[in-house]
């Protein structure tokens, strides 16, 4: 039997992306406020698109 890389599934990559930016964003809307609250939102939007990308190419490497 061979393991596979849990990685190679894009399910488990944005699923780990959207995880993070869900908790930023849970934070970031109950005790931010203003700027601050903005850019955590920022934040949690570039998590969910940019933490899949580097969960792509570590399951490559």
């Amino acid at each position: 039997m061979s393991q596979q890389n849990p990685l190679a599934n894009p399910a488990i990559r944005y699923g780990i992306g959207a995880s993070g930016a869900l908790a930023i964003a849970v934070v970031a809307y109950l005790f931010l406020d203003g700027t601050a609250q903005l850019i955590a939102y920022a934040v949690a939007v570039l998590d969910l698109v940019v933490t899949p990308q580097i969960l792509k190419r570590a399951a490559t490497a």
